[in-house]
């Protein structure tokens, strides 16, 4: 793994956090973009070394909306950037973490993504992303 690439909050309302991160990191957000197959609207925040990514729900059934309704905003995975996203997913089978997608998909910020169950890793939701190769 090379680094962490970003630190994913969710949160109930997109606008009013983005104000909100703006006055605590000093910046604008660089991006808003929908993620349709996951029923997310994310807003990222650069940092020296990495980023911060908020999500909300566009469906009351997301994955962000459960999380929601379970824990309240805050803190939902941390993503690490990994140089080949399918042969990390395998070492990391061999190393007995279980996947919540056993095949990496298209997410946020031209990135192929999947994520580790948080039963195999302490209870943290850890993503693994590694940017799309831009065609000419």
């Amino acid at each position: 793994m090379k680094k962490i690439d970003h630190i994913g909050i969710a949160v109930t309302d997109l606008k009013t956090s983005n104000i909100l991160f703006e006055k605590l990191l000093g910046t604008q957000h660089y991006k808003i973009e929908e993620v349709v197959s996951e029923d997310v609207l994310v807003s990222f925040f650069k940092t020296e070394n990495s980023k911060i990514e908020l999500l909300q729900s566009t469906d009351e059934n997301s994955a962000i909306a459960q999380f929601i309704n379970k824990r309240g905003e805050g803190m939902h995975h941390i993503a690490f950037q990994v140089a080949d996203i399918t042969f990390e997913i395998e070492r990391l089978k061999k190393e007995g973490f279980k996947f919540v997608d056993d095949q990496p998909k298209k997410g946020a910020d031209n990135k192929l993504v999947a994520f580790l169950h948080p039963k195999s890793s302490n209870g943290v939701l850890v993503e693994l992303c590694q940017d799309i190769e831009k065609e000419d």
